[in-house]
């Protein structure tokens, strides 16, 4: 690592990637995301090649300096006050950090790249979500992947970006550890899945539901779950083996969509 940037001078351009953040967070960043907290940046730390640069505070940077010590030369550092910080990102920095990362590229993201990560044969969970267009809970998805031992998430074009800031911050940082894909065909996402040996399971309320509890337990499975409001359309609760109810109180008719996954993949695993 190149020693610390001091940055005393807000103007400073070479902080301008972290300039004006929730503005940018709307209007993109042309390949890089924005993330923060010093748990985040311990998880980036273990891919360092994702990591673009890093905005700290003089504390924040001796808690994490013998952390920085491994990354590329290409990786600044640059340290500056929390006023000044603030004044750059354009909001409060309470954290005292900010890290600047490079998103994945367009290819990595296709459907084509889970099948390829997927292991050939043995137990093996995707947990697959639709529409999805809350930052905090795609933020929740991803923790719970990452502590349920889910393998992949497989995301439809409904879904919001996992990368959002506070997406990011949600999950603790399993944004950044669980790999994830988005496709544009989702239902045919499900059915190639079905035809490599994955049992598709939809967490949904309706006619055809059966209560969890009822169905075989672990294998390859593919758990499917939609937004709280409409739930998951016909046309992709039709290509999937099964569709499964949590039992609640009489007059709940539903669960965020977060505690539900946790709860049908604890279900089925």
């Amino acid at each position: 690592m190149s020693e610390p940037i001091a940055i005393v001078d807000s103007d400073d351009p070479r902080v301008d990637v972290f300039r004006d953040v929730r503005d940018r967070d709307l209007r993109g960043r042309q390949g890089i995301f924005m993330a923060e907290s010093e748990m985040v940046v311990r998880r980036l730390l273990r891919t360092p090649e994702r990591l673009h640069s890093l905005l700290l505070s003089p504390s924040k940077y001796e808690r994490l300096a013998l952390d920085l010590k491994g990354l590329p030369e290409s990786c600044p550092v640059h340290v500056a006050d929390l006023g000044i910080m603030e004044s750059i990102a354009g909001f409060h920095v309470h954290r005292g950090v900010l890290a600047a990362g490079w998103r994945p590229i367009e290819q990595d993201l296709v459907f084509e790249r889970l099948l390829e990560r997927l292991p050939a044969d043995g137990p093996c969970v995707v947990l697959a979500a639709s529409g999805i267009n809350n930052s905090d809970n795609m933020g929740g998805l991803f923790r719970t992947a990452a502590a349920l031992g889910v393998s992949e998430l497989l995301l439809d074009g409904r879904c919001c970006d996992p990368l959002y800031r506070k997406a990011i911050r949600v999950s603790m940082g399993h944004v950044l550890s669980v790999p994830w894909v988005v496709t544009g065909d989702f239902s045919g996402a499900l059915q190639t899945l079905h035809r490599h040996g994955f049992r598709v399971t939809a967490a949904e309320s309706c006619p055809r539901s059966a209560p969890l509890g009822e169905q075989p337990r672990g294998g390859r499975r593919v758990l499917v779950v939609g937004p709280e409001g409409h739930g998951l359309d016909d046309a992709i609760l039709d290509v999937c083996d099964e569709v499964v109810e949590i039992p609640m109180s009489r007059g709940v008719p539903s669960l965020n969509v977060v505690v539900a996954a946790g709860i049908v993949l604890a279900g089925l695993r």
